[in-house]
């Protein structure tokens, strides 16, 4: 790889890596959607537990499990197919060359820029896997919670604390997982150009940024 690219992976892992913890930090000091959520899910569990009938609750971990299900089959799915295309590498550096001829593509080239994508997508698969078995474990703790109207109101607290921490966490895992899509689409541009994939990275890290900290939903959240 020249220098250009490299400098321009380096400043990809950079925002990727520095984003996720800037947000994780930021969201324990002002108000998010993670803050904002985290607040709801201990919430509900507080609710959860003064109700006879939790049908209710175990639907709502469904629907969630079948949310990240659908992504994780996906994230396969897409592996398989970068997976082929290194396979064609050749062809692939031809067709490039022909769509951008003011570049110059090998075939080890290509198939370095698709070990990017395959690794973004491993992680991604890893995190929603993850997540898919927290949200199990949630179903667990609403099947195994007590009737919370003989609890007293700490010892309910505590537990609505707890299984909202288990939530709250098969949601960060989720949050990773879509992150790791996101900046994939900013790699994309990695076989066009080295600078339009740095400036890629950027503008996916102030869209996922603008989301998480300054958007209507946001908002919505804040006056529930």
């Amino acid at each position: 790889m020249a220098v250009l690219d490299i400098v321009a992976v380096c400043w990809f892992f950079l925002l990727w890596i520095g984003y996720t913890l800037f947000a994780k930090k930021k969201a324990r000091a002002v108000s998010c959607l993670s803050y904002e959520l985290r607040r709801k899910r201990n919430d509900w569990m507080q609710k959860m537990l003064l109700r006879d009938n939790k049908m209710a609750d175990v639907g709502l971990i469904s629907t969630l499990e079948r949310n990240v299900t659908f992504f994780a089959s996906s994230t396969l799915l897409i592996l398989a197919g970068l997976l082929t295309a290194m396979a064609s590498a050749e062809k692939l550096s031809l067709m490039l060359s022909n769509l951008v001829p003011w570049a110059s593509y090998s075939e080890s080239a290509v198939q370095l820029k698709l070990l990017l994508l395959t690794f973004i997508f491993v992680f991604a698969f890893f995190q929603f896997t993850w997540s898919l078995r927290q949200y199990g474990f949630c179903g667990v703790l609403i099947g195994a919670a007590p009737d919370g109207r003989g609890m007293s109101s700490e010892d309910q607290l505590l537990y609505a604390n707890r299984a909202s921490k288990v939530i709250d966490q098969a949601g960060h895992s989720f949050n990773y997982g879509l992150r790791a899509i996101y900046f994939s689409l900013s790699a994309l541009t990695w076989f066009i150009d080295p600078l339009l994939f740095m400036a890629a990275s950027v503008v996916v890290m102030l869209v996922m940024k603008h989301r998480e900290f300054h958007s209507k939903v946001l908002k919505a959240l804040q006056e529930c």
